[in-house]
Parts: structure tokens; sequence; C-alpha cells
């Protein structure tokens, strides 16, 4: 394994870290459903990263449905968000 490889999983590892510090001590709940995003984002890097250093497409179908969580998570999350702040008013 190159010093590259382990310098990009060591900042990977760092970044999903921080984010699920976020998760857990976030303020808010839109605080945390960011957190989610990125952390799914930061996912989804790392499969492509591993597909494209291992030359395969064998994991494609899992990045796509990581992708469809997160859109349709944020969706419910944004549309949960909005009706309370509605109903509140």
């Amino acid at each position: 394994m190159s010093v590259l490889l382990i310098v990009i999983y060591v900042v990977f590892a760092v970044a999903a870290l921080l984010t699920l510090w976020r998760i857990v001590v976030g303020p808010s709940i839109l605080d945390r459903a960011v957190a989610s995003d990125v952390l799914l984002t930061e996912l989804m890097c790392v499969l492509g990263a591993e597909m494209a250093i291992n030359h395969h497409t064998r994991t494609l179908p899992v990045l796509l449905m990581i992708a469809a969580v997160g859109v349709f998570g944020s969706i419910s999350i944004a549309r949960f968000v909005a009706r309370r702040d509605t109903t509140e008013q």
C-alpha cells in the first residue's frame, strides 16, 4: 500500500469521526441532518475511490443506493422541518 493511500484513508477517517461528532452533539435536528448527509457523501467518496484504485465497478449498485437514501432522507427531513415551522407560526 502506498503512502498516498494511507494519507487518503486517514483523511477520510478523521472527516468521518468529526462528522459523527456533529451527529451526536449537534444542537438541532438540521445540524444532525446536514452531518448525516456529509457522512453519506464521505462514504460515497470512499467507495468511489476504492473503485478507482482497484479498477472495478462491483460496488456501483451500493453507491447508487447510498445516494438514493441520502436524497430521500434529506427530502424527508426538509418536509418535516417545513411542516413544523408552519404549525409554530
